[in-house]
Protein backbone atom coordinates (compact mmCIF):
# COMPACT_ATOMS: atom_id res chain seq x y z
CA UNK A 1 0.00 0.00 0.00
CA UNK A 2 2.90 2.35 0.87
CA UNK A 3 4.55 1.82 -2.52
CA UNK A 4 1.24 2.27 -4.29
CA UNK A 5 0.69 5.64 -2.60
CA UNK A 6 4.19 6.88 -3.42
CA UNK A 7 3.83 5.73 -7.02
CA UNK A 8 0.47 7.54 -7.26
CA UNK A 9 2.10 10.71 -5.96
CA UNK A 10 4.88 10.55 -8.57
CA UNK A 11 2.36 9.85 -11.32
CA UNK A 12 0.12 12.75 -10.23
CA UNK A 13 3.00 15.23 -9.99
CA UNK A 14 4.26 14.22 -13.43
CA UNK A 15 0.77 14.69 -14.88
CA UNK A 16 0.49 18.07 -13.16
CA UNK A 17 3.56 19.35 -14.98
CA UNK A 18 1.80 18.70 -18.30
CA UNK A 19 -1.25 20.75 -17.39
CA UNK A 20 -1.51 23.86 -19.67
CA UNK A 21 -4.69 25.60 -18.55
CA UNK A 22 -7.14 26.05 -15.72
CA UNK A 23 -9.69 23.70 -17.28
CA UNK A 24 -7.05 20.94 -17.51
CA UNK A 25 -6.02 21.68 -13.93
CA UNK A 26 -9.58 21.21 -12.71
CA UNK A 27 -9.77 17.89 -14.53
CA UNK A 28 -6.49 16.84 -12.86
CA UNK A 29 -7.86 17.75 -9.41
CA UNK A 30 -11.05 15.75 -9.94
CA UNK A 31 -9.05 12.79 -11.29
CA UNK A 32 -6.60 12.59 -8.40
CA UNK A 33 -8.12 14.42 -5.40
CA UNK A 34 -11.86 14.14 -6.07
CA UNK A 35 -14.25 11.86 -4.19
CA UNK A 36 -13.99 9.32 -7.00
CA UNK A 37 -10.36 10.11 -7.78
CA UNK A 38 -7.26 7.92 -7.72
CA UNK A 39 -6.27 8.77 -4.14
CA UNK A 40 -9.74 8.01 -2.81
CA UNK A 41 -9.68 4.63 -4.59
CA UNK A 42 -6.40 3.70 -2.87
CA UNK A 43 -7.65 4.81 0.55
CA UNK A 44 -10.76 2.65 0.26
CA UNK A 45 -8.47 -0.37 0.24
CA UNK A 46 -7.09 0.47 3.72
CA UNK A 47 -9.82 -1.65 5.27
CA UNK A 48 -7.93 -4.75 4.18
CA UNK A 49 -4.77 -3.80 6.14
CA UNK A 50 -3.77 -5.05 9.54
CA UNK A 51 -4.48 -2.78 12.46
CA UNK A 52 -0.75 -2.28 13.02
CA UNK A 53 -0.18 -1.03 9.44
CA UNK A 54 -3.08 1.35 9.22
CA UNK A 55 -1.56 4.28 11.24
CA UNK A 56 1.61 4.27 9.14
CA UNK A 57 -0.20 3.98 5.81
CA UNK A 58 -2.70 6.59 6.98
CA UNK A 59 0.12 9.02 7.74
CA UNK A 60 1.67 8.42 4.31
CA UNK A 61 -1.71 8.86 2.61
CA UNK A 62 -2.24 12.13 4.47
CA UNK A 63 1.20 13.38 3.42
CA UNK A 64 0.49 12.44 -0.21
CA UNK A 65 -2.83 14.35 -0.12
CA UNK A 66 -1.15 17.42 1.38
CA UNK A 67 1.66 17.33 -1.19
CA UNK A 68 -0.76 17.01 -4.09
CA UNK A 69 -3.02 19.79 -2.78
CA UNK A 70 -0.03 22.13 -2.33
CA UNK A 71 1.24 21.32 -5.80
CA UNK A 72 -2.25 21.91 -7.18
CA UNK A 73 -2.48 25.27 -5.42
CA UNK A 74 0.92 26.37 -6.69
CA UNK A 75 0.11 25.33 -10.25
CA UNK A 76 -3.27 27.08 -10.10
CA UNK A 77 -1.68 30.36 -9.00
CA UNK A 78 0.87 30.10 -11.79
CA UNK A 79 -1.79 29.43 -14.43
CA UNK A 80 -3.99 32.27 -13.12
CA UNK A 81 -1.06 34.65 -13.40
CA UNK A 82 -0.43 33.54 -16.98
CA UNK A 83 -4.12 34.05 -17.83
CA UNK A 84 -4.10 37.50 -16.22
CA UNK A 85 -1.00 38.58 -18.12
CA UNK A 86 -2.55 37.34 -21.36
CA UNK A 87 -5.76 39.29 -20.73
CA UNK A 88 -3.84 42.43 -19.77
CA UNK A 89 -1.86 42.18 -22.99
CA UNK A 90 -5.09 41.89 -24.99
CA UNK A 91 -6.76 44.78 -23.15
CA UNK A 92 -3.73 47.01 -22.97
CA UNK A 93 -4.40 50.71 -23.46
CA UNK A 94 -1.67 53.09 -24.49
CA UNK A 95 -2.31 56.04 -22.19
CA UNK A 96 0.28 58.11 -24.03
CA UNK A 97 -2.01 58.39 -27.06
CA UNK A 98 -4.05 61.59 -27.33
CA UNK A 99 -7.66 61.29 -26.16
CA UNK A 100 -10.50 61.02 -28.65
CA UNK A 101 -12.40 64.26 -29.07
CA UNK A 102 -16.13 64.06 -28.39
CA UNK A 103 -18.65 66.55 -29.70
CA UNK A 104 -20.84 68.12 -27.06
CA UNK A 105 -24.34 69.22 -27.84
CA UNK A 106 -25.11 72.92 -27.93
CA UNK A 107 -28.16 75.14 -27.94
CA UNK A 108 -29.68 75.79 -31.36
CA UNK A 109 -28.53 79.16 -32.76
CA UNK A 110 -32.09 80.48 -32.66
CA UNK A 111 -32.38 79.58 -28.98
CA UNK A 112 -29.07 81.33 -28.32
CA UNK A 113 -30.36 84.49 -29.94
CA UNK A 114 -33.65 84.31 -28.01
CA UNK A 115 -31.81 83.94 -24.71
CA UNK A 116 -29.53 86.84 -25.60
CA UNK A 117 -32.47 89.11 -26.44
CA UNK A 118 -34.30 88.03 -23.27
CA UNK A 119 -31.23 88.82 -21.14
CA UNK A 120 -30.99 92.32 -22.63
CA UNK A 121 -34.63 93.20 -22.03
CA UNK A 122 -34.69 91.62 -18.58
CA UNK A 123 -31.86 94.04 -17.83
CA UNK A 124 -34.14 96.86 -19.02
CA UNK A 125 -36.78 95.81 -16.45
CA UNK A 126 -39.04 93.76 -18.72
CA UNK A 127 -40.70 90.47 -17.82
CA UNK A 128 -41.34 87.51 -20.14
CA UNK A 129 -44.94 86.70 -21.12
CA UNK A 130 -46.35 83.81 -23.16
CA UNK A 131 -49.51 83.01 -25.04
CA UNK A 132 -51.10 80.21 -27.10
CA UNK A 133 -49.96 79.46 -30.65
CA UNK A 134 -53.51 78.40 -31.57
CA UNK A 135 -55.29 81.71 -31.16
CA UNK A 136 -58.72 83.30 -31.42
CA UNK A 137 -59.36 85.65 -34.31
CA UNK A 138 -60.38 88.28 -31.78
CA UNK A 139 -56.97 88.43 -30.06
CA UNK A 140 -54.94 87.91 -33.22
CA UNK A 141 -56.69 90.67 -35.21
CA UNK A 142 -59.72 92.46 -33.76
CA UNK A 143 -58.21 93.38 -30.39
CA UNK A 144 -55.24 94.82 -32.29
CA UNK A 145 -57.32 97.24 -34.36
CA UNK A 146 -57.74 94.83 -37.25
CA UNK A 147 -61.50 94.25 -37.78
CA UNK A 148 -62.64 91.47 -40.10
CA UNK A 149 -62.85 93.70 -43.17
CA UNK A 150 -59.48 95.40 -42.63
CA UNK A 151 -57.26 95.13 -45.74
CA UNK A 152 -54.09 94.83 -43.62
CA UNK A 153 -55.14 91.27 -42.78
CA UNK A 154 -54.04 90.25 -46.26
CA UNK A 155 -50.41 90.87 -45.25
CA UNK A 156 -50.73 88.18 -42.59
CA UNK A 157 -52.56 85.40 -44.39
CA UNK A 158 -52.38 82.39 -42.10
CA UNK A 159 -53.68 78.90 -41.38
CA UNK A 160 -57.29 78.85 -40.19
CA UNK A 161 -58.71 75.96 -38.17
CA UNK A 162 -62.23 77.46 -38.09
CA UNK A 163 -63.50 80.91 -38.96
CA UNK A 164 -62.69 82.06 -35.41
CA UNK A 165 -59.64 79.92 -34.58
CA UNK A 166 -56.27 80.15 -36.34
CA UNK A 167 -52.54 79.71 -35.96
CA UNK A 168 -51.34 83.06 -34.67
CA UNK A 169 -49.59 85.28 -37.23
CA UNK A 170 -47.57 87.25 -34.68
CA UNK A 171 -46.95 87.36 -30.94
CA UNK A 172 -48.97 90.59 -30.64
CA UNK A 173 -52.11 88.77 -29.33
CA UNK A 174 -50.24 88.44 -26.03
CA UNK A 175 -50.32 92.25 -25.83
CA UNK A 176 -54.12 92.23 -25.73
CA UNK A 177 -54.23 89.24 -23.36
CA UNK A 178 -51.74 90.89 -20.98
CA UNK A 179 -53.56 94.24 -21.01
CA UNK A 180 -56.80 92.42 -20.14
CA UNK A 181 -55.26 90.22 -17.45
CA UNK A 182 -53.33 93.00 -15.69
CA UNK A 183 -55.90 95.79 -15.89
CA UNK A 184 -55.51 98.33 -14.28
CA UNK A 185 -51.96 97.39 -13.24
CA UNK A 186 -49.18 99.79 -14.30
CA UNK A 187 -46.52 99.92 -15.57
CA UNK A 188 -46.57 97.06 -18.08
CA UNK A 189 -43.24 96.02 -19.56
CA UNK A 190 -43.23 92.65 -21.30
CA UNK A 191 -41.47 90.79 -24.07
CA UNK A 192 -43.14 87.83 -25.76
CA UNK A 193 -40.95 85.22 -27.48
CA UNK A 194 -42.72 82.53 -29.47
CA UNK A 195 -43.44 80.76 -32.75
CA UNK A 196 -45.80 82.26 -35.32
CA UNK A 197 -47.25 81.05 -38.63
CA UNK A 198 -47.88 82.69 -42.00
CA UNK A 199 -48.44 81.46 -45.54
CA UNK A 200 -45.30 83.12 -46.84
CA UNK A 201 -43.57 82.33 -50.13
CA UNK A 202 -41.03 79.53 -50.05
CA UNK A 203 -37.82 81.45 -50.62
CA UNK A 204 -34.58 82.12 -48.82
CA UNK A 205 -36.00 84.98 -46.74
CA UNK A 206 -39.35 83.52 -45.63
CA UNK A 207 -40.67 80.51 -43.76
CA UNK A 208 -44.23 79.39 -42.99
CA UNK A 209 -43.24 79.09 -39.32
CA UNK A 210 -40.74 81.33 -37.59
CA UNK A 211 -39.82 82.82 -34.23
CA UNK A 212 -40.78 86.31 -33.15
CA UNK A 213 -40.22 88.47 -30.09
CA UNK A 214 -42.79 91.13 -29.24
CA UNK A 215 -42.31 93.97 -26.78
CA UNK A 216 -44.87 96.17 -25.03
CA UNK A 217 -44.60 99.10 -22.60
CA UNK A 218 -47.66 100.92 -21.22
CA UNK A 219 -47.52 103.65 -18.58
CA UNK A 220 -48.13 107.33 -18.04
CA UNK A 221 -45.95 109.68 -20.07
CA UNK A 222 -44.42 107.09 -22.43
CA UNK A 223 -43.04 108.88 -25.52
CA UNK A 224 -41.59 108.01 -28.90
CA UNK A 225 -38.20 109.21 -27.66
CA UNK A 226 -38.31 106.52 -24.96
CA UNK A 227 -38.83 103.90 -27.65
CA UNK A 228 -35.97 105.25 -29.76
CA UNK A 229 -33.55 105.41 -26.83
CA UNK A 230 -34.37 101.88 -25.68
CA UNK A 231 -33.98 100.41 -29.18
CA UNK A 232 -30.65 102.19 -29.61
CA UNK A 233 -29.37 100.57 -26.41
CA UNK A 234 -30.73 97.22 -27.57
CA UNK A 235 -28.96 97.52 -30.94
CA UNK A 236 -25.67 98.37 -29.24
CA UNK A 237 -25.98 95.49 -26.76
CA UNK A 238 -26.77 93.10 -29.59
CA UNK A 239 -24.47 94.27 -32.37
CA UNK A 240 -21.76 96.39 -30.74
CA UNK A 241 -21.37 99.70 -28.95
CA UNK A 242 -20.58 101.58 -32.17
CA UNK A 243 -23.96 100.68 -33.64
CA UNK A 244 -26.34 103.40 -34.88
CA UNK A 245 -30.04 103.23 -35.74
CA UNK A 246 -32.57 105.07 -37.86
CA UNK A 247 -36.36 105.06 -37.83
CA UNK A 248 -38.33 105.12 -41.07
CA UNK A 249 -42.08 105.87 -41.14
CA UNK A 250 -44.19 102.76 -41.72
CA UNK A 251 -47.68 101.41 -41.07
CA UNK A 252 -48.98 98.89 -38.54
CA UNK A 253 -52.69 98.86 -37.60
CA UNK A 254 -51.92 98.50 -33.90
CA UNK A 255 -49.39 101.36 -33.60
CA UNK A 256 -49.58 105.04 -34.50
CA UNK A 257 -47.15 106.49 -35.41
CA UNK A 258 -45.31 103.42 -36.72
CA UNK A 259 -41.74 102.95 -37.88
CA UNK A 260 -39.23 100.44 -39.19
CA UNK A 261 -35.95 100.26 -37.27
CA UNK A 262 -32.72 99.98 -39.25
CA UNK A 263 -29.20 99.43 -37.96
CA UNK A 264 -25.87 100.12 -39.59
CA UNK A 265 -25.04 97.31 -42.00
CA UNK A 266 -22.86 94.80 -40.14
CA UNK A 267 -21.16 93.81 -43.40
CA UNK A 268 -20.00 97.24 -44.63
CA UNK A 269 -20.30 99.34 -41.49
CA UNK A 270 -22.58 101.81 -43.23
CA UNK A 271 -20.46 102.50 -46.30
CA UNK A 272 -22.90 100.65 -48.59
CA UNK A 273 -22.79 97.16 -50.06
CA UNK A 274 -24.94 94.67 -51.96
CA UNK A 275 -26.43 93.25 -48.76
CA UNK A 276 -27.79 96.61 -47.57
CA UNK A 277 -28.58 97.64 -51.16
CA UNK A 278 -25.96 100.39 -50.83
CA UNK A 279 -28.02 102.23 -48.22
CA UNK A 280 -25.68 101.51 -45.31
CA UNK A 281 -28.58 100.25 -43.16
CA UNK A 282 -30.42 96.95 -42.61
CA UNK A 283 -33.96 96.63 -41.27
CA UNK A 284 -34.33 94.49 -38.14
CA UNK A 285 -37.76 95.23 -36.61
CA UNK A 286 -41.00 97.20 -36.65
CA UNK A 287 -42.18 99.45 -33.83
CA UNK A 288 -44.38 102.36 -32.88
CA UNK A 289 -46.61 103.94 -30.26
CA UNK A 290 -49.53 101.74 -29.18
CA UNK A 291 -52.67 102.79 -31.07
CA UNK A 292 -55.26 104.41 -28.77
CA UNK A 293 -57.90 101.98 -30.05
CA UNK A 294 -55.87 99.02 -28.72
CA UNK A 295 -55.72 100.60 -25.26
CA UNK A 296 -59.39 101.57 -25.26
CA UNK A 297 -60.56 98.07 -26.28
CA UNK A 298 -58.84 96.63 -23.22
CA UNK A 299 -60.33 99.20 -20.84
CA UNK A 300 -57.45 101.70 -20.58
CA UNK A 301 -57.92 105.46 -20.92
CA UNK A 302 -55.80 106.47 -23.93
CA UNK A 303 -56.02 110.13 -22.86
CA UNK A 304 -54.02 109.41 -19.69
CA UNK A 305 -51.87 106.46 -20.75
CA UNK A 306 -49.58 105.74 -23.66
CA UNK A 307 -47.18 103.03 -24.67
CA UNK A 308 -44.95 101.64 -27.35
CA UNK A 309 -44.57 98.23 -28.95
CA UNK A 310 -42.05 96.52 -31.19
CA UNK A 311 -41.66 93.15 -32.87
CA UNK A 312 -38.67 91.40 -34.40
CA UNK A 313 -38.07 88.15 -36.22
CA UNK A 314 -35.53 86.05 -34.36
CA UNK A 315 -34.31 84.45 -37.59
CA UNK A 316 -33.57 87.88 -39.07
CA UNK A 317 -31.42 88.77 -36.04
CA UNK A 318 -29.73 85.35 -36.12
CA UNK A 319 -28.96 85.66 -39.83
CA UNK A 320 -27.17 88.94 -39.14
CA UNK A 321 -25.32 87.70 -36.06
CA UNK A 322 -24.14 84.44 -37.63
CA UNK A 323 -24.09 85.65 -41.24
CA UNK A 324 -26.41 82.92 -42.48
CA UNK A 325 -27.86 83.75 -45.89
CA UNK A 326 -30.83 81.35 -46.04
CA UNK A 327 -33.47 81.30 -43.28
CA UNK A 328 -34.34 77.69 -44.13
CA UNK A 329 -30.95 76.50 -42.90
CA UNK A 330 -32.08 77.05 -39.32
CA UNK A 331 -34.76 74.35 -39.76
CA UNK A 332 -33.01 71.72 -41.89
CA UNK A 333 -30.95 70.16 -39.04
CA UNK A 334 -27.86 70.20 -41.24
CA UNK A 335 -24.97 69.19 -38.99
CA UNK A 336 -22.55 71.15 -41.16
CA UNK A 337 -24.26 74.33 -39.99
CA UNK A 338 -25.22 73.36 -36.43
CA UNK A 339 -21.81 71.92 -35.50
CA UNK A 340 -20.38 75.42 -35.85
CA UNK A 341 -22.29 76.30 -32.68
CA UNK A 342 -21.05 73.24 -30.77
CA UNK A 343 -17.82 72.88 -28.80
CA UNK A 344 -15.22 70.15 -28.45
CA UNK A 345 -14.70 68.43 -25.10
CA UNK A 346 -11.04 68.37 -24.21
Amino acid sequence: MKERLLKLQMQALAALEEVQGLEELEAWRVGYLGKKGELSSVLRAMGTLDATERPLVGQIANDVRINLEQAHKKQKEALQMVALQKREAQEKIDITLPGRMQWLGAAHPLHKVIRRIEDIFLGFGFTIAEGPEVELDYYNFEALNLPKDHPARDMQDTFYITEEILMRTHTSPVQARTLQARYPELPIRIIVPGRVYRRDDDDATHSHAFMQIEGLVVDRGVRMSDLKGMLLEFAREMFGQNQEIRLRPSFFPFTEPSAELDILCIYCGGSGCRTCKHTGFIEILGCGMVHPNVLEMQGYDARELSGFAFGMGVERIAMLMYRVEDIRQFYQNDVRLLEQFSTLAR
